[in-house]
């Protein structure tokens, strides 16, 4: 079994940099492509939402005063994903949340795992797409709707569709029987001309280590 655990973060805006803060949280844990587990919540960081974040997300700033502290919830989150590795769409933006709200436990910002990330990875695998939004692949893969757009459960279920077909299309294209998340994080950091020898390295390598 290949588990990975895709993550989708709603926030108050694009950086914890900037003061932004994780609104609410998705995990849809998969094992070889299936779905196994899921973990959502709503979380309060004591940061308000502004007018135009409640209206993307349809997160309120009365949703979530009523949720569990976010110190709280990232802690489940933590335990829920355990080692497995972390996927996302937009992989940058849900690892400097993850990062910096785990940071706020104590956890150390540089020891975060590598996130493979559906969005490069479809620039790699897709250049016809036209859009790499994770709602415009879903159109251009016909993956079925999850619900409203940008709240987190149904952004990391289309996210884990999406991660299926992908893996599935460069078992197919590329005659492999296996893409683990370690492969996935290597294609999505070269060209696409690039992929048929990085894929070959990747499986060499494991054989001169075995």
């Amino acid at each position: 079994m290949n588990p990975v655990a895709v993550i989708d973060f709603e926030t108050t805006g694009l950086s914890p940099a900037m003061g932004d803060r994780a609104t609410e949280i998705a995990i849809v844990l998969l094992e070889d492509g299936k779905v196994v587990d899921r973990y959502q919540s709503l979380m309060n960081a004591g940061v308000r939402i502004s007018a135009f974040i409640e209206d993307y997300t349809g997160i309120s700033n009365e949703m979530v005063r009523a949720a569990p502290p976010a110190a709280e919830v990232m802690a489940e989150a933590a335990r829920f994903v355990g080692d497995v590795p972390l996927v996302a769409h937009n992989a940058s933006f849900d690892q400097r949340f993850w990062a910096a709200e785990l940071a706020r436990l104590g956890a150390d910002e540089r020891a975060v795992p590598s996130f493979a990330c559906t969005m490069l990875l479809s620039r790699r695998l897709y250049p016809e797409a036209g859009s790499y939004r994770l709602g415009a692949l879903a159109s251009f893969h016909a993956l079925p709707s999850a619900g409203r757009a940008h709240r987190a459960m149904a952004d990391a279920e289309v996210a884990a569709a999406l991660l299926s077909r992908i893996q599935g299309d460069i078992q197919r294209q590329y005659a492999v029987d296996d893409v683990p998340h370690g492969l996935l994080v290597k294609l999505q950091r070269c060209q696409r001309k690039a992929l048929p020898k990085a894929i070959e390295g990747y499986f060499q390598a494991l054989r001169d280590h075995a």
